[in-house]
């Protein structure tokens, strides 16, 4: 298993960024797979989104409202996930959490969104933008 631990989140104004990062336990599952990382979001009274997506192989992918303003990464040697959150407006506000998924070597370009193929997540961190 991994633990996921985020953090960054807070409140700013429309237009502000934020930096959210997610710290894992440990990098790699075995040495045949990865993990494809993600981060989703749920606001009050929503169901909960994928926002964007990174593969193994640093792949990533992002759903179209968040496109050129919301920057995916990561730090293989320190195990955190980044999510940057730049011209943020109100409707981003969210409580934001951060999920990874074993990725075999074969498949180790694909990104996923799909909440249901993730099996580890951190606990949240809330971002508010007015």
């Amino acid at each position: 298993d991994v633990q996921l631990v985020e953090s960054g989140g807070g409140s700013v104004q429309a237009g502000g960024s934020l930096r959210l990062s997610c710290v894992a336990s440990r990098s790699t599952p075995d040495r045949h797979s990865g993990y494809c990382m993600a981060w989703f979001r749920q606001a009050p009274g929503k169901e909960r989104e994928g926002v964007a997506s990174i593969s193994s192989r640093g792949t990533t992918s992002y759903i179209d409202s968040v496109k050129g303003r919301f920057t995916i990464s990561k730090d293989n040697g320190k195990n955190t996930l980044f999510l940057e959150l730049d011209s943020l407006k109100p409707e981003d506000t969210a409580m934001y959490y951060c999920a990874a998924t074993t990725q075999p070597r074969t498949g180790a370009f694909a990104t996923i969104l799909n909440q249901e193929k993730y099996q580890y997540w951190g606990q949240g961190t809330q971002v508010t933008v007015s």
